[in-house]
């Protein structure tokens, strides 16, 4: 049974919770929305509670004829010693209202700042797709907002292969000339070898790893519809990435190479194994990921057909203000960023590994 539900102007907005009530309706509808994303499955907030204990609510409207016509999926991240933030979505870039129009989408929110009342939230945080970007790099803010990278697929591999500029082919090539071989797996060994890549890379670049479990409860609750591409060298993984599948649109949230291997390009191997993949099981839209215009991960994704689109992160219970989406930052908080990167960096793999997801499970990015 749903726990609480509001009626308006003919709506019936219900609060349900992923891991007891019945959310098949919901998750067909996500898979037909336009608008939708992977993140916006019950399966993303199921492995959320699963793999960090952070428990969500889905915010269901339904019509008069008690057909679902909009969905807002919610985080409770709870915090230590503070109040919960109410997040869609965390660990992730977007989230936020699907709706058949706009007055269920804004009859979704108000519904969202009730439940911010309930819970006592410190905040209410949407994550909002925007339109495509006209951006010039040599015109770029440097303390220009994040975007996100979205890529029109066409209806085979062949053709996407035959779009590239020469360079882009040569450099998949060249990987192969190397004695690179990738692949696209769904078993939870393939879980395993993209988490020893990924962990041994987010400790070279500093950061706190997520933990094992949540990738174990990513694959358990998204079944077929998350794949992993992995690159070899010799018998070794050596590149490794997810990606997740709703509809016709696939996103890829985590994507890591061994650095003692990059002189051999596995990570143009690894994005053509997946985006191929993807590509020839009709896929049409594939989303890379946020990036910082005109920095390295920015261009490395704009080759391959990616064009910029806005993020609008806001905090709507403090007048819709945008939130971490940009990249501006304190001179104060970058000087603490960049020493705890470096005190990370040195930490024993297995201690990374240990203390890492303590912390990850409190950072919504």
């Amino acid at each position: 049974m749903a726990s609480d539900s509001r009626s308006a102007s003919r709506l019936n907005v219900r609060r349900l919770s992923p891991p007891h009530d019945d959310l098949a309706g919901v998750d067909a509808y996500v898979r037909q929305h336009p608008g939708a994303t992977p993140y916006h499955r019950s399966a993303w907030l199921k492995a959320v509670n699963e793999g960090y204990k952070h428990s969500g609510t889905i915010l269901a409207a339904f019509d008069d004829t008690d057909d679902i016509v909009g969905v807002l999926p919610l985080c409770h991240l709870a915090l230590p010693l503070g109040r919960p933030a109410l997040i869609s979505q965390p660990y992730c870039d977007l989230g936020g209202p699907l709706a058949n129009n706009a007055s269920v989408a804004q009859a979704l929110i108000e519904e969202a700042k009730r439940l911010a009342s309930d819970v006592k939230a410190s905040s209410l945080s949407l994550r909002l797709a925007g339109p495509a970007l006209d951006i010039e790099l040599k015109h770029v803010d440097a303390g220009m907002q994040k975007v996100s990278m979205l890529c029109e697929l066409p209806h085979c591999s062949e053709t996407l292969f035959k779009s590239y500029k020469p360079k882009l082919r040569s450099q998949i090539r060249k990987a192969e000339k190397n004695g690179l071989s990738g692949e696209v797996r769904q078993d939870p060994e393939a879980v395993e070898a993209f988490y020893h890549v990924f962990a041994a890379n987010m400790r070279r670049l500093g950061s706190p790893v997520h933990a094992l479990r949540w990738f174990s409860a990513l694959h358990s609750h998204y079944g077929a519809d998350m794949v992993v591409g992995l690159v070899y060298c010799d018998g070794v993984v050596v590149g490794a990435g997810v990606v997740l599948l709703n509809g016709k649109r696939a996103s890829i949230p985590w994507a890591s190479t061994l650095a003692e291997y990059n002189h051999l390009a596995p990570n143009m191997l690894l994005y053509w194994t997946l985006l191929s993949y993807v590509c020839d099981r009709g896929i049409t839209l594939f989303d890379f990921g946020r990036s910082t215009p005109g920095e390295g991960t920015y261009r490395f994704k704009k080759q391959w057909g990616a064009v910029p689109h806005e993020l609008n992160w806001l905090d709507i219970l403090n007048e819709g203000t945008k939130t971490s989406a940009k990249s501006r930052y304190s001179v104060a908080a970058q000087k603490l960023r960049a020493l705890v990167e470096v005190i990370w960096r040195r930490l024993p793999l297995p201690v990374a590994n240990r203390f890492g997801p303590l912390i990850r499970k409190y950072i919504s990015l």
